[in-house]
C-alpha cells in the first residue's frame, strides 16, 4: 500500500481526504461502510490507540497504517476498534424458544441431528460471547430432557478482543441479569470476591463452546463441519445490500440442508437469491 501524503489535520479537524482514506481501509476488510456522518465515532474510538502509539494527529496515525509496519502490526488493532460489539445473554428471546421448541426437534427428527452425530450451531459474530454461552444454556437444558443429546457450538468474531473475553467467560453480574433465574443458579459460578461482582459461565457449558477469530470477507472460512443452525444477527445491517448478500450465500455454503438461519430483527433476506425459505419471522431453513 502506498503511504498518505503528509497532512496537518488534528482529530479535531480531520480533512475529508484522509476520512475517506480510512473509511475506504475499513470497508476493504470488513466490509463495514463508514459515511462522514460516523466521522466524530471513528475519531473517538481511534483515540486511544492514538494515545497507546504516542500519535497526536489523526493524518499521522492513517499514514502509519498504509506503511508496512502499521499494516502488520496495528491494522488488527485499528479494525477492533472500530467494530460495534453489542449483545446481551437471552437477546431477541423468542429465537431461543422457537430453537428448542422447534428447530431442535425437527432436526432431530428429520436428520439425526443430536443424536446419531452432535448437533453443530455457530454463533457467527459472537461479539464478546454471550450469544454463544445463551445457545448453549439452551441446548444444555434440551439435553437434560432428551437422553444421548450431543452438540457443539462455534463462536466466532471478527475481533481478537472479544474473542479472548468470550473465551474468558467473566461478566459483570448485571450482565447476567436477563439469564433466567434457575439457569444463573445451574450455571454461572460467582467471584469469591463479591466485592467484584462478576459471574463465570461454568465449565460444563464452556467446554461445548468453542471460539476463533473470522473475518466474513475471507475467501475460506476453515469450517470442517456442516452446521445445523446458524444464529448471524444485528450484525448485517452494517453491510451494504451487496455485501449482506454475498455474505449470507457464503454462509449458506456452510449450512446443513434443513438447517436453520436465524437473522435478527431489523433484517431481511427478502429479494435476495438465496437457497433459504422463511419458516418463521428471521427464520429461515436452508432449502
Amino acid at each position: 500500500m502506498n503511504a498518505l501524503p503528509r497532512t496537518t489535520c488534528t482529530t479535531g479537524t480531520v480533512s475529508l481526504d484522509v476520512f475517506e482514506r480510512l473509511s475506504s481501509l475499513i470497508m476493504s476488510e470488513l466490509g463495514i461502510k463508514m459515511p462522514p456522518s460516523k466521522k466524530t465515532m471513528l475519531e473517538a474510538r481511534l483515540a486511544k490507540r492514538m494515545r497507546d502509539l504516542n500519535i497526536d494527529d489523526l493524518g499521522e496515525y492513517v499514514r502509519f497504517l498504509f506503511t508496512p509496519e502499521g499494516t502488520s502490526r496495528e491494522l488488527p488493532h485499528m479494525l477492533d476498534a472500530v467494530t460495534t460489539n453489542k449483545t446481551d445473554f437471552f437477546r431477541e428471546p423468542q429465537h431461543f424458544t422457537y430453537l428448542a421448541e422447534h428447530a431442535v426437534p425437527t432436526l432431530v427428527a428429520s436428520t439425526g441431528a443430536g443424536m446419531r452425530r452432535p448437533l453443530m450451531v455457530w454463533s457467527a459474530a459472537c461479539s464478546s460471547g454471550e450469544e454463544a454461552y445463551t445457545l448453549a444454556m439452551v441446548l444444555k437444558e434440551y439435553a437434560t430432557h432428551h437422553p444421548g443429546f450431543r452438540f457443539m457450538v462455534l463462536g466466532t468474531d471478527v475481533s481478537n478482543r472479544m474473542i479472548e473475553t468470550a473465551r474468558l467467560a467473566i461478566y459483570q453480574d448485571t450482565r447476567a441479569e436477563p439469564i433466567p433465574l434457575h439457569l444463573r443458579e445451574k450455571y454461572l459460578l460467582k467471584s469469591k470476591d463479591r466485592s467484584k461482582k462478576l459471574v463465570r459461565i461454568a465449565p460444563e457449558i464452556r467446554s461445548v463452546v468453542r471460539f476463533r477469530r473470522l473475518n466474513f470477507l475471507e475467501e475460506d472460512y476453515q469450517l470442517r463441519e456442516k452446521m445445523d443452525v446458524i444464529f448471524c444477527r444485528n450484525v448485517l445491517i452494517y453491510f451494504e445490500r451487496a455485501t449482506q448478500e454475498k455474505v449470507l450465500r457464503h454462509l449458506c455454503e456452510h449450512l446443513a440442508h434443513g438447517g436453520y438461519m436465524f437473522t435478527g430483527h431489523s433484517e431481511t433476506i427478502s429479494g435476495m437469491n438465496l437457497p433459504l425459505r422463511s419458516v418463521s419471522g428471521t427464520v429461515s431453513r436452508r432449502t
